[in-house]
Parts: C-alpha cells; sequence; structure tokens
C-alpha cells in the first residue's frame, strides 16, 4: 500500500485548555461509545486528570469534507497516575478496526510523551488480553495484575530504551509509518489490512 493511496491521519497534542468545545466533545463522546456503551462498562470517565494532561487526536477530513476523530490518547505526566508518566485513555474509532490504527496511535502516544517531557519509562495501566500489543511497542509486564471495573488489568512498563517492534515517527514527521491504515478504504467504510496482534478499541485507564 502506498502512502498516496491512503489519507494520512493529522496528528494534534494539545493541553485541556487548548481543545475548542467541538474538540472536547468530540473526544469525550469517543471516550463514552467505546468504554461505556461498547465495553458495556458503567464507570467514572471523567475522573479530574484531563485538565493536568495532554491530549493526543488523531484526526482526518471525511469524504464529504468534515473532520472525523479516528484515535485518541490521553497523555499523563509522571506524579498523576504513576510515578511514571502514562499513556491512558487508548481508544480508536469503531470505523477504524481492522486498519492499524491502534498501532500507529500507540507509535505516535509514545514519541509525543518524549517529546513533550523527554525519554523516560512509561507505565500503563492495560487490559490484560491486550498484553501482546503492548509488547509490541516495547512494554513488559510488571506482574501487578488487579481487577478493574470487573475487567483484568496488569500493570505494564516500557523501559527508557526498549527494542520494539513499531518504531514511532521521528521527530517532525507526522505522517505514519509502516502500519500507516488506509484511511480512504476505512473512511468508506470497507477497512483493510487486518492486523495480526489484537488493537484494543479502547483500554481507559
Amino acid at each position: 500500500m502506498s502512502r498516496a493511496a491512503s489519507i494520512p491521519v493529522a496528528w494534534r497534542c494539545l493541553p485541556f485548555e487548548a481543545l475548542l468545545p467541538r474538540t472536547l466533545y468530540a473526544l469525550l463522546k469517543l471516550r463514552a461509545e467505546v468504554f461505556v456503551v461498547e465495553q458495556a462498562c458503567a464507570f467514572q470517565d471523567l475522573d479530574g486528570a484531563d485538565a493536568d494532561c495532554m491530549h493526543l487526536l488523531g484526526e482526518a477530513v471525511t469524504p464529504d469534507g468534515r473532520p472525523q476523530l479516528l484515535a485518541y490518547t490521553r497523555l499523563v505526566p509522571a506524579g498523576l497516575k504513576f510515578a511514571e508518566a502514562s499513556i491512558g485513555r487508548v481508544v480508536t474509532a469503531p470505523v477504524t478496526r481492522g486498519s492499524g490504527m491502534g498501532h500507529a496511535l500507540m507509535a505516535e502516544s509514545v514519541r509525543m510523551l518524549h517529546s513533550l517531557w523527554g525519554v523516560q519509562p512509561i507505565r500503563i495501566g492495560a487490559q490484560a488480553h491486550l498484553e501482546r500489543f503492548y509488547n509490541a511497542h516495547g512494554f513488559v509486564s510488571d506482574d501487578k495484575p488487579y481487577i478493574e471495573d470487573g475487567i483484568p488489568h496488569l500493570e505494564m512498563l516500557r523501559p527508557e530504551a526498549p527494542l520494539r517492534r513499531f518504531a514511532a515517527s521521528p521527530p517532525g514527521d507526522h505522517a505514519l509509518g509502516p502500519a500507516e491504515p488506509d484511511l480512504r478504504r476505512v473512511l468508506n467504510g470497507s477497512p483493510s489490512d487486518p492486523q495480526t496482534l489484537a488493537s484494543p478499541s479502547g483500554d481507559k485507564t
């Protein structure tokens, strides 16, 4: 698949205060659509941490010219959720499933976190069934399993310089790398490029 055959995602990373009302509405709507409705999990999504985090948005333009939020993560500074910096509220829009968007999102999230706060370890709370997905991005289990909202989770740590399968985009390059999804097919309702590793529809920690 060539870059010319796909519509690239535009990545933006904004502090809470810079989120315009429509952008904030779109990301909260996507979080509720996946974490609450799709995963049938009643939980307090608005946990008081959003104002202190950075918000990574992966957006594209639909065939009729409207912006569409396709992927999102919340970048959490060290000391807020864990001693280490963290990546949470990992979510992709249902329309992107099977396109490789989850991998592109995690690669860009790691790259952006390091760009903001320097290269450092990253700790996450991951749904246990997604362990191999996060392994592909350099995260390893820290042997701290727990149950959250009735779902098995485990803490995972990405060391400062891990071996990883999916490389993040180089600084300044906001086009997606080898795992770039064919978003023209995705946005027209025919996802392509099934992933070999399970990718999260949403991992809210």
